[in-house]
């Protein structure tokens, strides 16, 4: 796996929130977007669908951009190996109890963009 990258972001009220291009996140890999004043997110593409969660394992304080994608959907936490499903959010395999936020994302002109509303602070 490559080394992670970030992107920063600000978000504007009202407007979808412009997180990356769609070719910033190669296929099978996963990008931390960090937005002022709000938990970091993370975007990841499976074979070539995107979707975004925040950052952060519900069990610990890993970065699940660091995990592993699979092709079947699932984001693996890089510390405890807990797994979860990038579709619903839904914790799949143990230590992970928890769901992760997962966030309806949209494409357009080249970019993966959610709404900030949906974001907490």
């Amino acid at each position: 796996m490559a080394e992670p990258t970030t992107i920063t972001t600000t978000p504007c009220a009202g407007k979808e929130l412009r997180l990356c291009p769609v070719d910033a996140v190669a296929e099978g890999e996963a990008l931390r977007v960090d937005i002022d004043g709000r938990p970091p997110l993370a975007v990841y593409n499976v074979e070539g669908k995107f979707y975004v969660s925040d950052d952060t394992c519900s069990h610990g304080d890993a970065s699940l951009s660091e995990g592993m994608v699979s092709e079947d959907g699932r984001i693996e936490c890089p510390w405890h190996t807990g797994s979860f499903c990038l579709r619903t959010g839904e914790a799949l395999t143990s230590p992970a109890d928890q769901p992760i936020r997962v966030y309806p994302v949209t494409l357009k002109d080249g970019a993966v963009f959610i709404t900030p509303e949906d974001i907490p602070s």
